[in-house]
């Protein structure tokens, strides 16, 4: 088959979105299919044989000037403005303007390809391709309403409220192109619930592809650092707890020498920092970011204890590269995350989502249980090397387009 796969926004070695289409792509054209991703910035890094065409933006939150205003010379069409203007009023434009653009790029090369791929795009651009006669299938991680809920009741003011409100505008348009496109895929069964429940996305046409691991993420060769907690985790996003860890980390701090590595990078005197210094902990915090897999591999293989505080999870990938390193887990009972953990407490201990003693306690107890740690640790690997591979993903999404391609051609 001859696949579009398309993605707003494709950011190497971090980020759900980067890391499926990288992994997907490659695996695709390991069974036979051609695969050609549009994306928009930040540029995925691809693997041999997938093609890439660039579908570029004003690239508005790119760093180091996130949020920035762009020279007139860079304005190209009338998308551009919409996208400027609609950051100006604090809206999120990147979906909406990225499926516009990729829609005008693909009307003239319908006959290049079998099916579209949406990477949670779920811009109107996307009604577009499939009105023009290319099949469409998206791909929805989890539906953004969840961020928005938690991000509203962590808002202590009438006008970040206010801002929140008009940033998750484009929620609107995704789950009207949601409830019309042919398939969903979603990695985890929890995802589906609420797929349907919060975009009324008819339960039919939602399938369920686990994500993979790749290969990459392997048992350390050298010994783990004595009381290091590691977590992956976008620091000042609330959805992701790490303010609940970092409380009960410095619980932790008074008792034992630990150190906490978090894979992420904090805005500069946002909530993350000012929560490490109020709570006297900057000297045992430590950030890394922008690393290569080997690099991040290494990061979760130094851990003698890794923790996922998210207070939802659509998958939670990271979780499943960790147990492949052979690292005991300390994770919350929240959304995906029990799935790719298993139902039988072997592969990691499971705490309420928000709750800072319970976190503090499995933690610890972890921590003084070597022989425990061992043991979670090889239950873990065994776990993701049966359950979570990338040829099994793209098995079944290539199941999935052939599906939509036959509909199509009735």
């Amino acid at each position: 088959m001859r696949v579009a796969l398309l993605s707003y926004r494709s950011k190497p070695h971090c980020g759900g979105q980067g890391v499926y289409i990288r992994h997907l792509s490659r695996e695709l054209v390991a069974l036979g299919h051609q695969v050609e991703v549009f994306s928009g910035q930040p540029y995925p890094d691809l693997d041999p044989g997938v093609l890439l065409t660039k579908v570029p933006s004003l690239d508005l939150y790119r760093e180091p000037d996130p949020f920035r205003t762009p020279r007139p010379s860079e304005f190209r069409d009338l998308i551009d403005v919409e996208e400027v203007l609609t950051m100006w009023t604090a809206g999120f434009p990147e979906p909406k303007t990225f499926s516009k653009r990729v829609a005008r790029l693909l009307a003239t090369r319908v006959g290049d390809f079998d099916v579209a791929h949406d990477n949670q795009v779920l811009g109107y651009g996307m009604l577009d391709i499939e009105a023009s006669g290319l099949p469409v299938l998206t791909t929805i991680h989890h539906p953004i309403t969840f961020d928005r809920r938690l991000d509203l009741a962590d808002a202590t003011s009438w006008r970040r409220k206010l801002t929140l409100r008009r940033w998750y505008g484009f929620l609107r348009m995704q789950a009207k192109v949601a409830r019309r496109v042919s398939r969903v895929l979603t990695p985890s069964e929890s995802s589906a619930r609420d797929i349907v429940t919060d975009f009324g996305v008819d339960p039919s046409i939602v399938s369920v592809v686990p994500l993979g691991v790749d290969d990459v993420f392997q048992p350390p060769t050298v010994p783990r650092t004595p009381g290091r907690i590691v977590a992956t985790a976008s620091a000042d996003a609330p959805i992701k707890g790490v303010a609940t860890l970092l409380e009960a980390f410095a619980k932790l701090r008074t008792e034992r020498d630990v150190e906490l590595v978090i894979v992420s990078k904090p805005s500069p005197g946002g909530r993350t920092e000012t929560l490490i210094d109020q709570l006297g902990i900057k000297d045992a915090v430590s950030f890394v970011h922008g690393i290569s897999d080997a690099e991040l591999v290494a990061v979760m293989g130094s851990a003698e204890v890794a923790c996922i505080p998210s207070l939802y999870e659509g998958f939670s990938l990271p979780t499943a590269e960790l147990m492949a390193c052979e690292t005991p887990l300390v994770v919350s009972r929240a959304g995906a995350i029990p799935e790719v953990v298993g139902p039988d407490g072997l592969c990691a201990d499971l705490v309420t989502p928000g709750d800072v003693s319970e976190l503090e306690l499995a933690l610890a107890a972890l921590l003084d249980d070597p022989v425990r740690r061992a043991a979670m640790g090889r239950a873990g690997r065994v776990r993701a090397l049966e359950r979570f591979s990338w040829r099994a993903v793209a098995v079944a999404t290539a199941a999935a387009y052939q599906e939509v391609i036959d509909r199509a051609d009735r």
